[in-house]
């Protein structure tokens, strides 16, 4: 008889070990997330006339910004080839920045698009002249079989706020 209210006892003692973590995970899990909680903003929700997509979204304190092609306000690419097309392009990406709390200091990543590979040479010729030697943002660059508008180039980037 002592030996079954031990073993009555000990399994009692386990359900309730068992138990109590399960219970304490279920707590853990269901917990809302704090310091990795992040507020997302969509350009496009502030602008009723945004386009099918916004210019960019602000997650926490980074800006990921759309493709932006060398066009001037009227939507027409800058003429004169891929130099121009790319001077044009990373001013529309400046000023977008710098009309959203960053600037081209605070750029962490970009990804060219080129609809000809072989022009990488004469886009990064006036690419490196937006950003200091020394703060020079990761990238990366491929060649696509075509652009939106018949564009040379495309960039997108992601840069933290100032």
């Amino acid at each position: 008889m002592r030996d079954i209210i031990k073993t009555v006892v000990g399994i009692a003692a386990i359900i309730v070990v068992v138990s109590s973590a399960a219970e304490s995970r279920q707590k853990k899990d269901s917990a809302p997330a704090t310091s990795q909680s992040a507020t997302v903003e969509y350009q496009s929700a502030a602008n009723p006339s945004a386009r099918t997509l916004s210019d960019f979204v602000r997650v926490g304190n980074i800006l990921y910004l759309s493709g932006k092609l060398g066009t001037d306000s009227a939507g027409n690419l800058a003429p004169g080839g891929i130099g121009p097309e790319t001077k044009q392009t990373m001013e529309n990406i400046k000023a977008v920045l710098e009309k959203n709390g960053s600037s081209m200091d605070h750029v962490i990543k970009c990804t060219v698009m080129l609809t000809d590979i072989k022009e990488w040479a004469d886009m990064n010729t006036v690419y490196v002249t937006f950003f200091k030697k020394e703060r020079l943002p990761a990238r990366s660059a491929l060649g696509v079989s075509g652009l939106v508008r018949n564009a040379r180039v495309e960039i997108e980037c992601m840069a933290t706020l100032k």
